[in-house]
């Protein structure tokens, strides 16, 4: 995540105050709670999981043990394990 300088948006007056808090530092300013977006809306990252996590369950399936499956995936065995339960509970739904 890239920066902007304060100085170069922010009136003197604003600079000014928050250097009275915080001088020198970096700090976040986060988005209004009705700018916020879902993790994954701006790429397509979250689907390629999505899709890489339905072929880890439909591998399950057929047989892969978790151990070749976190090997295959590059993955530790407690993360197939949850991607397989979380897909058991939603295809349950």
């Amino acid at each position: 995540m890239g920066y902007i300088r304060a100085e170069e948006i922010l009136p003197v007056e604003v600079v000014e105050l928050i250097q009275q808090y915080v001088d020198g530092t970096n700090i976040y300013i986060p988005r209004k709670q009705e700018n916020r977006q879902e993790w994954g809306t701006k790429t397509a990252y979250k689907y390629e999981l999505q899709i890489r996590n339905d072929f880890i369950y439909k591998e399950y399936l057929s047989g892969a043990t978790i151990s070749a499956l976190a090997e295959s995936y590059f993955l530790s065995e407690k993360s197939i394990q949850r991607i397989i339960r979380q897909k058991r509970v939603s295809n349950v739904s």
